[in-house]
């Protein structure tokens, strides 16, 4: 039996790294959990978690899967990269962070056109690592029957996820607008926040207009897969949950996107957002078009087997081993720092 490790440090990590271990049990194997000690702790009475560097040591598996940009290198086994999310540029980069390589990885799964010329690229460049188009783990759950079934709505449902982002995120700015159409318009709202938006007085505004309005829902689940299957249109700025909206077939209204384009119907102002959600809701043949173009680009694996593809990427990875790679880099004060934060310091005993 073969045994894997899902290496969480945030909450966001949980959706991406399921589908994954629906898989590996399918399989016959075995997967058990790390989290952080700062993440919230989501996991099922069934589901395996190793609580120290000690346990992971000892359990011994043969990848560790991270939905992040990094691994402790001391983790046994194939460093695997899964990714938080796709390269759409969130902020007004020429190079998306999502390809930036920090040294901590044996091995990328990319998702489609949008990434993987660029990691073969990369492992081209770097020479320590391979790249294996897979798809996303979590879209073997928005292309499932379940998430692709309509929902019907007594009324429109609006879906609000800003962004964390600092000068890209427009809860600061959008407050009002939607307190104003909370009130005015016949629509149900639904507010969550990333994990890293933590400025109070954000979040308390926003709480305040869920608790002044029946109409409007403050969620601070981590699953929020069952929001976007019940939403009919989101509201955003620049964040990859845009793109997995898309998936579901559905309109995306964005504030001062940082690369806006015709998938999009994109707004400057907070007096244009109302209109626009309008729009949106008339579901236009034009932009559908643009939105179905736009997640084919980013992910055309539809066949629900994108966790088998990462799997089958390990058991490849281990079979060839690292003929034809070169040796990571040092890293040595990333890998201290890394030491420290877990506090492991294997010359010192158990």
């Amino acid at each position: 039996m073969k045994k894997y490790l899902l290496f969480v440090t945030l909450p966001y990590a949980y959706s991406i790294l399921r589908p994954l271990e629906d898989e590996i049990r399918r399989r016959g194997d075995e997967a058990a959990w790390f989290v952080e000690p700062d993440c919230p702790v989501a996991l099922r009475d069934d589901e395996i978690r190793l609580r120290t560097v000690r346990d992971v040591i000892d359990y011994d598996p043969i990848a560790v899967f991270a939905p992040g940009n990094y691994i402790p290198d001391f983790f046994p086994g194939v460093k695997v990269a899964l990714f938080h999310g796709y390269a759409i540029q969130k902020r007004y980069e020429t190079m998306d962070d999502h390809f930036t390589i920090r040294g901590w990885f044996d091995l990328y799964c990319t998702q489609g056109p949008s990434s993987t010329p660029v990691f073969k690229e990369l492992e081209r460049k770097y020479g320590f690592f391979r790249a294996y188009e897979t798809g996303w783990p979590k879209a073997d759950v928005y292309f499932s029957p379940q998430m692709q079934a309509p929902v019907e709505n007594k009324c429109p449902v609006i879906l609000y996820p800003p962004t964390f982002t600092r000068n890209v995120c427009s809860a600061p700015y959008l407050m009002r607008e939607i307190e104003r159409l909370a009130k005015d318009k016949p629509w149900e709202w639904i507010i969550t926040f990333h994990p890293k938006l933590t400025d109070p007085e954000i979040i308390a505004g926003y709480k305040k207009i869920a608790e002044e309005n029946a109409n409007v829902t403050f969620f601070e689940g981590a699953d929020k897969l069952q929001l976007l299957h019940k939403a009919d249109v989101m509201l955003c700025d620049s964040s990859s949950i845009i793109l997995e909206f898309m998936f579901l077939d559905k309109p995306v209204v964005t504030f001062r996107n940082s690369h806006p384009g015709p998938h999009l119907i994109d707004v400057r102002r907070p007096e244009e957002v109302g209109p626009a959600l309008e729009r949106a809701l008339t579901r236009p043949d034009e932009l559908m078009r643009e939105v179905r173009t736009y997640t084919m680009f980013h992910e055309p694996h539809r066949d629900c087997r994108c966790s088998a593809r990462v799997l089958d990427a390990v058991d490849d990875f281990l079979e060839r081993g690292h003929v034809g790679l070169k040796r990571k880099p040092l890293n040595l004060i990333r890998k201290w720092k890394m030491r420290r934060k877990f506090h492991y310091w294997p010359f010192r005993g158990r």
